[in-house]
């Protein structure tokens, strides 16, 4: 007798799973009370009997994406005391004070392709409290939710998203952990842009992973290969904030599933190979208010209004300051290299795309902000928090000046040291952290620094994989 046959658990159909995760989407958009759309998913739960557990998923400060398998008939019966080891993750709590909660936001709620992440399975996102039952100042998705929902009660404002986040597909698994042995990637395509036959393995995998997200709700629009050998780039469509960072751990997740289904890895360094481009995670933003796109202005300046433009000045007034939590890692700051169209210049405009910021054309539906200047291994929930307050509450350049500050070539850091002396002396930085976070985050950035080379060089060095935080060999950092 096949021991599969003893197995009943659920796998759904892509097109149901589609229509599932767009109905909970709707769901948060809509802004369903959570304790009607929590007394939906537990109903749901206890009588769909071929869910054999619950991934209850997290992020840590830095961005790493967690996840804990809970027995559904446990997890039922005791979803408000979920405890986890904090001391266990780099950047949370010390082993004296180790235990932390999982709260769980129900309406974040997804249903996963069961060929990709196995049968029987669902994912919600949850979030971490202190053993006292107070919010954890490392979590920042719960930071950004709360942040959210107090703006659109305030003001009636929703931040809106979309990111274009690009990543590099390497022969064998687990290539990134392989570095320190080998010293190099190998590609799996040297087409280009655009350049990929139906069938080969780039568009496969762009394929698949195109498939699954959209099963996901995360409303695909393009998916291609990008300019540098072996990179891809896949774009969903905007939606809130909070939505569109979860969706980027979902996607990137999905990715790296998908390519190690294939025998391959997903890689979302940087610049993991010298001398062709790197990685961005390109965020277009823009404000709506009861339909209205609060950034589009018929006659204004590029179409924006003044109320986009203060935002727009905000950020370029402070963005040496917050560029530690665009760019996070030693390896990000090989990307910000103007050799590879890279947008290390701290100015906004509607043409040169080796600006920070970027006014796309649009209209009255489409008017947004691009922020260029962002790595796809930033954390997302910090990043789109970080952007959020200090264009809405950080300082503006003297009056004077302003106007000047948007088209002047200054320029970002090119280095991680000098970020994190940026960062490390930021008002508008330790504002919006807090005082605990703020340090924390310094303390994990200058340990991985100090683990590498201070001088970025021609060649990806081994520790600046070795040691980043998406991909850290546990065994290796602790070696050190």
């Amino acid at each position: 007798m096949e021991t599969q046959s003893l197995r009943n658990f659920l796998a759904i159909p892509y097109d149901e799973l589609e229509e599932l995760n767009l109905a909970a989407k709707r769901q948060r958009l809509e802004r369903v009370d959570p304790k009607t759309v929590e007394k939906e998913r537990r109903k749901y739960l206890l009588e769909e009997k071929r869910i054999k557990a619950v991934t209850v998923c997290f992020s840590d400060l830095e961005g790493r994406f967690h996840m804990l398998d809970y027995d559904k008939k446990f997890l039922l019966e005791s979803a408000d005391n979920l405890t986890f080891d904090g001391s266990s993750i780099r950047g949370f709590s010390e082993i004296s004070e180790s235990d932390l909660k999982l709260i769980i936001d129900w309406p974040a709620f997804y249903w996963l392709p069961a060929d990709i992440f196995g049968p029987g399975k669902v994912v919600v996102f949850g979030e971490v409290c202190a053993q006292d039952g107070s919010p954890y100042a490392m979590d920042f998705r719960a930071q950004l939710r709360k942040f959210s929902a107090h703006l659109f009660k305030k003001e009636n404002m929703t931040l809106n998203m979309a990111p274009e986040v690009e990543g590099f597909l390497f022969k064998d698994t687990d290539a990134e952990r392989k570095y320190h042995e080998k010293g190099c990637f190998d590609f799996i395509s040297t087409g280009g842009y655009y350049h990929s036959l139906p069938q080969d393995p780039l568009r496969k995998f762009i394929d698949w992973s195109a498939e699954a997200q959209r099963a996901l709700g995360l409303c695909n629009e393009k998916d291609h290969p990008e300019v540098a050998p072996s990179q891809f780039e896949l774009n969903f469509g905007y939606t809130e904030a909070t939505i569109a960072a979860d969706q980027i751990q979902l996607y990137k997740l999905t990715c790296r599933q998908v390519a190690s289904q294939l025998g391959l890895t997903a890689s979302f360094l940087p610049k993991p190979v010298a001398g062709i481009n790197g990685s961005g995670m390109h965020c277009n933003m823009s404000f709506n208010r009861n339909g209205k796109n609060l950034f589009h202005e018929k006659g204004g300046q590029d179409n924006l209004s003044e109320f986009a433009w203060k935002f727009v000045d905000r950020i370029l007034n402070n963005a040496t300051d917050i560029c530690l939590a665009l760019n996070p890692s030693v390896n990000s700051y090989r990307r910000l290299d103007p050799n590879f169209e890279a947008p290390n210049q701290i100015k906004a405009s509607a043409t040169n795309r080796a600006s920070m910021i970027r006014i796309p054309l649009g209209n009255e539906k489409s008017a947004r902000v691009e922020f260029r200047s962002v790595s796809p291994d930033a954390n997302p929930y910090l990043l789109v928090y970080t952007l959020l307050r200090t264009g809405l509450e950080g300082d503006l350049p003297d009056a004077a000046d302003s106007e000047g500050k948007r088209y002047r070539t200054r320029f970002l850091p090119d280095n991680i040291h000098d970020a994190i002396r940026h960062f490390k002396s930021s008002k508008i930085a330790s504002e919006v952290l807090g005082e605990v976070a703020h340090g924390k985050y310094i303390e994990c950035k200058q340990a991985a620094a100090d683990r590498c080379p201070k001088e970025l060089g021609t060649l990806v060095k081994r520790e600046e994989v070795m040691f980043h935080h998406e991909v850290t060999n546990q065994l290796l950092w602790n070696i050190f």
